[in-house]
């Protein structure tokens, strides 16, 4: 590509709206243009990154067997009223009319529309398994639409769904898709991790994200220090202490709190560690209350806790204030709440690491005070449950039992989900079995974040000056730079030359013809992140050699062509 034809429109200031590196830099370099919140066109630029990263993933998805189709993107009302998403999806589902008043909504996934395809189509278990994929633009209406197209409301995403009659023919065909995901993020020189996850929306009975590690991420990540073992924080499994509980110490008395109400300001005031603080968390439904206990310098896990068998079928919300008094007495206030003296019998649910606490401090429900001093079994009743509903810390044991617990910060570009049977039984997908009985299709769904991967990989690899791409990534591997092309005809001859070598081996050069000053010409091909740069000069011609420098904190070199093609190999 000669830059001379090429749009390119680099930006020096950062832009005002732009909170995060990979925001920044796609808009300085023009990979991407603003149109609307969450909204944003690919540049020639940013779409030739695009592309590379979807030539991968095809590559990948091919190479298990997956075939690739096109599904529309607007779909209609009736089918997410099958699976009864049509309105437990929520906001993010973008809702519209045709002119016949026919809903639709604009798809932010392709379960509905897959499972439909798959119920006319197939009828056989001789079809089976089968494995389809596409790649394209999907829609969810994001509250609050941010980091460019790391949350944006439109995004490109490669998606596949496979079809089996059995839990062990979906199981090889997710082993498989896990192996190929793993293959296409190494192959995109991204560094990752495969994390164990909560199946969320989309349902289903297992399920892992694929976790680029950057200090930007949204996800808190955990992993093993001895082992393989890695969750998502929301899914990471705490095992229970095996210390034994210690014998009570103190006598519980009230204490005067006037205005402090979070563990960390009670801690303070009295002048105790925060682990030695309990944490209330209230909830409600029309069943009752349940309170939540967790350490003090622990964070609640509500997803864990939501998914306590207890509590089974039922729908909890944060209780009301008329919630708080009715249950926990007239006096009672968030922020000073406990599992003491409630009006009304309430669901007490303690983390493991509170249960074998002692002489520890809890809210009084009563405003500006609480309790110190409060032992289990003497003052408060032991709890109904004690379970794991708190987040891993660093240090924590390993599940596995090999090793400490870290934390690290992620970026979600893949999930894949061992659906099972769910959207098949409600939309009454079936084949015919070896019996000639109907028997209900298992299914599997596989995402990647196609344009979020872009943004992940600048996250992670990013400089003063700019992009640092990876190779397979970069929207061309080498860029020949010329110096002065006007004042010696021999330079652009020699430029024109080099390039048509360059591309004749493969090797997707970017010719600089522009006529830029050289910091100018230099300081674009920093910021838009080409891994090798060679410079054609008059001083270079009349020693033989070209100027060389690797993007990634690589020092000039002089180099004869022979070697510069062995560098660039």
């Amino acid at each position: 590509m000669r830059l001379s034809q090429f749009h390119l429109a680099t930006v020096k200031e950062v832009p005002a709206d732009a909170e995060i590196a990979s925001h920044q830099l796609m808009l300085r370099s023009g990979m991407i243009r603003k149109l609307a919140a969450g909204l944003y066109t690919w540049t020639p630029l940013g779409l030739r990154v695009l592309r590379k990263v979807e030539a991968v993933i095809r590559e990948e998805m091919n190479g298990i067997g997956a075939i690739e189709m096109l599904m529309p993107s607007v779909q209609p009302r009736e089918l997410w009223e099958e699976t009864g998403r049509w309105e437990k999806f929520g906001g993010q589902l973008l809702k519209i009319r045709d002119r016949k008043e026919q809903e639709f909504c604009y798809g932010p996934t392709h379960e509905e529309v897959v499972t439909d395809f798959a119920r006319q189509e197939l009828q056989s278990y001789k079809q089976l398994p089968l494995s389809v994929f596409q790649i394209q633009t999907k829609f969810r209406d994001e509250i609050r639409p941010r980091f460019g197209v790391m949350r944006a409301r439109e995004f490109l995403m490669k998606d596949a769904y496979s079809f089996h009659l059995s839990a062990e023919s979906l199981a090889e065909t997710y082993a498989a898709m896990y192996g190929a995901y793993s293959r296409i993020f190494t192959r995109l020189g991204l560094r990752f991790r495969a994390v164990q996850a909560d199946t969320g929306a989309i349902g289903g009975n297992a399920s892992h994200e694929f976790q680029v590690l950057a200090e930007a991420g949204e996800d808190a990540l955990v992993f093993s220090d001895g082992s393989d073992y890695a969750a998502n924080i929301e899914k990471a499994e705490v095992l229970a202490p095996v210390i034994t509980r210690p014998a009570a110490t103190m006598a519980m008395e009230a204490v005067e709190t006037p205005s402090q109400k979070t563990c960390e300001e009670v801690a303070e005031l009295l002048g105790i560690p925060l682990s030695h603080t309990v944490r209330t968390l209230v909830f409600a439904d029309a069943e009752g209350m349940v309170i939540y206990l967790v350490r003090g310098d622990h964070q609640f896990n509500e997803i864990k806790a939501a998914r306590l068998p207890v509590l089974a079928g039922r729908e909890l919300e944060l209780a009301s204030e008329g919630q708080l008094r009715a249950y926990l007495g007239e006096q009672a206030e968030a922020g000073f709440l406990g599992p003491l003296h409630t009006a009304k019998p309430v669901l007490v649910i303690a983390d493991a690491a509170v249960a074998v606490m002692a002489d520890f401090v809890v809210g009084a429900n009563r405003r500006g005070h609480h309790y110190r001093g409060v032992n289990w079994g003497r003052d408060l009743a032991e709890a109904d449950v004690v379970a794991d509903i708190r987040n891993a810390v660093a240090g924590d044991p390993s599940p596995d039992g090999q090793g400490q617990l870290q934390l690290a910060r992620g970026i979600e570009v893949g999930h894949i989900f061992q659906l099972g049977s769910t959207y098949a039984e409600a939309m009454k997908a079936t084949v015919l079995n070896d019996q000639g009985k109907p028997q209900t299709l298992t299914m599997g769904c596989y995402g990647i974040g196609v344009s979020r991967i872009v943004a992940a990989a600048i996250e992670q690899s990013h400089d003063a000056e700019g992009i640092v791409w990876p190779v397979p990534m970069a929207p061309w591997k080498v860029a020949v730079c010329v110096i002065n092309p006007k004042s010696n005809p021999e330079i652009t001859a020699a430029a024109e030359a080099l390039y048509l070598n360059l591309k004749a081996r493969g090797l997707d050069p970017l010719l600089d013809d522009r006529g830029l000053r050289p910091g100018a010409m230099f300081a674009d091909m920093e910021l838009i992140g080409i891994p090798h740069r060679v410079v054609v000069s008059e001083r270079g011609l009349q020693a033989g050699t070209y100027e060389y420098r690797r993007r990634a904190g690589g020092e000039s070199e002089a180099l004869s062509e022979t070697d510069l093609i062995q560098r660039l190999g």
